[in-house]
């Protein structure tokens, strides 16, 4: 058991002392995901991230940062954001609690976009905190770019429906499921240019999809704090 959520404060402090890495994970729980998947998807493949991960370095867990600075997805009824100062200072004041605990580094695990650049400037302020971007992956990008087929997307999205159908499929309805208008949509998007909430087809999501891109991205993050941890 490595989610410290589950954990007696004894329990937790063993791995600690034994020299385990932390995760802390960035996934929302309340943003639009189009009309097929729930506002919470984001914080649903932060725990399971970090789950896996877990499994295979022998990290601590703790509960994922399920508010955070979304200001595209706010004309969606529900979806919500802080601040780019509030959300910097909640990400700055929880890492720093848990290097209280003198963990071998604190890795980062977000899920995000908007969030990407935040973060980043937060934790490089920060000794032995990492930021580890999942949508940047380098297994990631290479699976996306090899089976994507859609012209554009990065929201409830082929990809980002594949892996939930991957992991958590009784939350997915796919008949629902609707392609964002042909182009791009520049920043925010509104019930006027995408009109379901995706932002790209998630029609041509598959579990075949799905479980590459969560396999690369598990991959590509148990690697970053395998050889990140050895610094820290």
């Amino acid at each position: 058991m490595s989610a410290v959520a589950d954990m007696t404060w004894d329990a937790v402090e063993a791995p600690l002392s034994g020299g385990a890495p932390a995760l802390l994970a960035i996934g929302a729980a309340s943003k639009e995901h189009g009309l097929h998947l729930p506002m919470n998807t984001d914080a649903v493949q932060a725990e399971w991230l970090c789950r896996e991960v877990a499994k295979r370095t022998g990290a601590l867990w703790w509960p994922p940062l399920t508010y955070g600075f979304y200001p595209a997805f706010t004309d969606f009824p529900g979806s919500i954001t802080l601040t780019g100062e509030t959300f910097q200072a909640l990400l700055h004041e929880v890492s720093c609690e848990i290097l209280r605990w003198k963990p071998n580094g604190l890795f980062v695990l977000d899920t995000g976009v908007s969030t990407l650049k935040p973060a980043a400037q937060t934790l490089a302020r920060i000794d032995n905190a990492f930021h580890v971007p999942v949508v940047e992956g380098r297994r990631y990008r290479e699976v996306a770019n090899r089976l994507g087929e859609q012209v554009t997307g990065s929201h409830a999205d082929e990809l980002e429906t594949s892996h939930m159908l991957a992991i958590a499929p009784g939350v997915v309805d796919m008949t629902r499921a609707k392609a964002s208008p042909p182009g791009e949509i520049p920043g925010t998007l509104t019930r006027q240019n995408a009109p379901s909430g995706s932002y790209g087809d998630p029609t041509l999501a598959s579990l075949e999809k799905g479980e590459a891109v969560a396999t690369a991205k598990v991959k590509d993050c148990v690697e970053a704090v395998q050889s990140l941890a050895k610094t820290a």
